[in-house]
């Protein structure tokens, strides 16, 4: 199955999750967040980046857990009206 490619605007929300995921980890070393998510160190770079703007939700849900947030909290965090 050939994937679509993504939109400006999907890949412009995969850019401000990862930016707000690189906010979110703070001073956690990219190797120490991964390893505690459970993904490649590669992995949390490109979704940092956006070169990955489309992760899967329970890499994201591991990302939270690793940081010691909720999903509720990331998306509070992204959100500039809050």
């Amino acid at each position: 199955m050939i994937r679509r490619p993504l939109t400006p605007d999907q890949r412009s929300r995969g850019s401000a999750l990862g930016e707000t995921l690189r906010q979110a980890r703070g001073q956690i070393s990219l190797a120490d967040a991964a390893a505690t998510a459970g993904i490649s160190p590669e992995t949390l770079r490109k979704i940092e980046t956006g070169r990955l703007p489309s992760p899967s939700f329970f890499t994201v849900a591991a990302l939270c857990h690793a940081y010691g947030l909720s999903l509720d909290q990331l998306s509070h965090l992204g959100d500039p009206r809050r």
